[in-house]
């Protein structure tokens, strides 16, 4: 399955940081930032939630939450949060039923061997709940900035 822009985001209800749980319901009528990353505390996925966490003040000016979702474990989670300061909501996707969800969960290919994994994108959701922005095969470095101007004339606009 696979979300295309203009859609309704599907639900989702993940544990998350700070012995929480984080659900689609908890941003109802407002617009956030949701984006799947490939494996905590690995240098682009340390870079890409570094990003978020700098900007999170801007995010916030934006009236944006930001959240991250992986696979890991979610004592790996919180690990990853702690070591590098993260204070936005991380999630644990273990059984990848989000990320099925969002087209997110893909066949990659390392050294000739495929194999299924998270693929690095993120969901620009509206206030309404509609997919407003994706971004498919993320490049680390700009993309958070990226994402903050694209919500800001996004959510500006409507």
């Amino acid at each position: 399955m696979t979300v295309t822009e203009g859609e309704m985001a599907p639900e989702f209800d993940l544990p998350a940081t700070g012995q929480r749980r984080v659900r689609s319901s908890d941003y109802k009528g407002k617009p956030f930032i949701l984006y799947f990353y490939p494996k905590a505390d690995t240098p682009g996925c340390t870079k890409q939630a570094c990003a978020f966490q700098e900007g999170r003040p801007q995010f916030e000016d934006a009236g944006l939450d930001v959240v991250g979702v992986s696979a890991d474990p979610i004592k790996a989670i919180e690990k990853f949060a702690t070591k590098f300061g993260l204070t936005f909501a991380l999630a644990s996707d273990e059984e990848h039923v989000t990320a099925d969800r969002y087209g997110a969960w893909i066949e990659k290919s390392m050294y000739g061997r495929k194999y299924m994994g998270m693929d690095r994108c993120t969901f620009l959701i509206g206030p309404d709940g509609r997919v407003l922005k994706i971004w498919r095969k993320v490049s680390v470095t700009g993309h958070a900035q990226e994402t903050l101007k694209a919500a800001r004339a996004a959510t500006s606009s409507g």
